[in-house]
C-alpha cells in the first residue's frame, strides 16, 4: 500500500512548544481514509494532545492491529516507534513492549472490530492488568474495510446502510473497562475536539489503564438514518457529564468557574484535570455508581460522554509485579541473571 508523504518543509512562522517541535512535527502520512471519516478527527485530536504536551515524538510508542482503525497510527506521530499487529493482538504485543521498556509512553488504537470481536480477550487481560497505556478505540459500529457488516458494539435495533436490523446485543466497552478495573474511563465523540484533546491529554498522563472509547461515524457504511452511531444522531443524543480541562504540572491553576461546579483531580505526576460539572449529581470516583448511570441513560437512548470514572491513586503493572525501576531492556546479563543462590532465595520465599 503506498502512502503519501507530507512536505518536510515547514514555514519558519510556524508555533514551537517547549521542546521545539511544532504541530507539523506530530503529523504523519497524508490520511488515505474516506473523506470526513471521524477517525481523522481523532488522529488530529491525537497530534494536537502531543504537541501541547510538550511530548518528544520518539518518547511515544504507537501500535494498533487489523482495520480502519488500525490504519490511522500512519497518520499521526511519523517520528514515534510504531507497531501494527495481526488482527486483535495488539494489546498483547503492546504488553510485552511496556513491561521491556517502561520509559516509552504506549498509545495503543483499534477499534470495534479489532477489540470487540476477534481481539475480546485480548482487550480483558490488557486492562485487568493494569498496564501504563492509552488504549483508543474508534468506534463506528461496523466493519468498515470489509463494507460495513455489523460489528460488536453496533445497537441491537440499529438499521445497516442497506436496511438491515441488528438484532444482537451490544458489546459495550466503556462498561467492560469499567467491571475490569480500568482506572482511567471516558468517551467521546470524534466531532467534539475541545472534549477529545483535553481527555487524551489527562489519558496520557494517568498512571495506570486509561481507556477511551471514542465514537467515530463511518462516513462509507454508518452515516444514515436509523444507524446509533452517525453524526446527526451523536449530536442529537449526546449527554455530556462534564467539561474537562487538564493543567499541566508547569501551567498556572486558575479558574473562571462558579464556586461548586467545578471538581480538580489531581494526578501523580502534579497535572490537574478540572472537571466543570454539567450533571450536578454525577461523581466519576465511584465506579459502581457510574456504571449505574451509563445503564440508566443507555436505557433512554442517550449516548453519555465525557471523563466516566478516574481513579487517582492508580498503580500499573509494574508496581503490581514490583518490577525494577530500570526499564529491563537495559539492564546487564548480571542484572538479568543473578546466579542460583538467588534463584534459591526467590524459590524459598514461595514456599
Amino acid at each position: 500500500m503506498t502512502y503519501l508523504a507530507k512536505p518536510k518543509l515547514h514555514h519558519p512562522s510556524l508555533p514551537k512548544n517547549k521542546v521545539g517541535y511544532t504541530r507539523r512535527d506530530y503529523e504523519g502520512a497524508i490520511s488515505t481514509l474516506c473523506a470526513g471519516c471521524g477517525h481523522d478527527s481523532i488522529s488530529a485530536a491525537i497530534v494536537q494532545a502531543c504537541f501541547e504536551l510538550d511530548i518528544e515524538p520518539h518518547r511515544v510508542a504507537k501500535l494498533s492491529g487489523i482495520g480502519c482503525s488500525s490504519k490511522t497510527p500512519t497518520y499521526f506521530l511519523g517520528n514515534s516507534h510504531g507497531f501494527n499487529s495481526v488482527h486483535g493482538r495488539m494489546p498483547s504485543v503492546l504488553t510485552g513492549a511496556n513491561l521491556a521498556n517502561r520509559d516509552l509512553l504506549y498509545l495503543g488504537v483499534s477499534g470495534d472490530g479489532d477489540s470487540a470481536s476477534i481481539g475480546i480477550g485480548q482487550f480483558v487481560h490488557c486492562i485487568r492488568r493494569g498496564v501504563n497505556m492509552v488504549y483508543i478505540v474508534e468506534n463506528n459500529g461496523v466493519y468498515g474495510l470489509t463494507k460495513g457488516q455489523f460489528s460488536a458494539t453496533a445497537d441491537r435495533g440499529s438499521k445497516s446502510k442497506r436496511g438491515a436490523v441488528n438484532a444482537d446485543s451490544a458489546v459495550d466497552m466503556v462498561a467492560l473497562a469499567l467491571q475490569l478495573g480500568a482506572t482511567y474511563v471516558a468517551r467521546s465523540f470524534s466531532g467534539d475536539k475541545a472534549q477529545l484533546v483535553p481527555l487524551i491529554k489527562g489519558a496520557i498522563e494517568h498512571r495506570g489503564a486509561a481507556f477511551l472509547d471514542v465514537i467515530s461515524p463511518c462516513v462509507a457504511f454508518n452515516n444514515h438514518e436509523g444507524s446509533t452511531k452517525s453524526y446527526d444522531y451523536i449530536r442529537e443524543h449526546n449527554e455530556a457529564v462534564n467539561r474537562i480541562d487538564f493543567i499541566s504540572p508547569r501551567a498556572p491553576i486558575t479558574t473562571d468557574y462558579e464556586p461548586g461546579s467545578v471538581q480538580e483531580v489531581l494526578q501523580p505526576d502534579g497535572s490537574v484535570l478540572r472537571l466543570r460539572k454539567l450533571a450536578a449529581d454525577y461523581d466519576p470516583h465511584n465506579r459502581i455508581a457510574v456504571m449505574n448511570y451509563l445503564q440508566e441513560h443507555q436505557a433512554r437512548g442517550e449516548v453519555v460522554t465525557g471523563l466516566l470514572y478516574v481513579d487517582p491513586e492508580a498503580h500499573d503493572l509494574h508496581a503490581h509485579l514490583n518490577t525494577v525501576a530500570a526499564p529491563l531492556n537495559q539492564l546487564d546479563e548480571a542484572a538479568l541473571c543473578p546466579g542460583s543462590k538467588v534463584l534459591e532465595q526467590i524459590n524459598a520465599s514461595l514456599r
